[in-house]
């Protein structure tokens, strides 16, 4: 199952690849493959947050601003194979998130109603 996610400047991107606390504006349409997703959770921010661009230029993300989580499966991961000064590895599953600040609750609704057509609850 593809989901697609509509370019729109109200609309951010997260993942695990890039700095922390840096998100990116979804500037062209594009699909992602809910079959690699292991995992996916909805929540709601509840207070004011500041990100960054990748050139460093604040981003404010207000209150109320709704995220889809994605967690990728065990083959979209990286293994570390240093932690700290100690020998061993770790797996790192890649993650997404998509920000959809208040006025694109739209796109948010949309996509999150498509995705729960597919949850069964046994």
């Amino acid at each position: 199952m593809f989901i697609k996610i509509k370019k729109n400047c109200g609309i951010y991107m997260e993942h695990n690849g890039m700095e922390k606390n840096h998100i990116l504006p979804v500037t062209s349409n594009f699909l992602i493959n809910l079959g690699h997703a292991a995992e996916i959770s909805f929540y709601t921010i509840k207070e004011a947050k500041t990100r960054y661009d990748l050139e460093g230029h604040k981003i404010s993300v207000p209150p109320h601003t709704r995220i889809i989580h994605l967690q990728m499966a065990y083959r979209y991961s990286s293994t570390k194979e240093k932690i700290g000064d100690t020998k061993g590895s770790i797996v790192e599953r890649n993650f997404y998130k998509f920000y959809f600040k208040p006025e694109e609750m739209g796109q948010y609704e949309e996509l999150r109603t498509h995705i729960e057509k597919h949850v069964l609850n046994l």
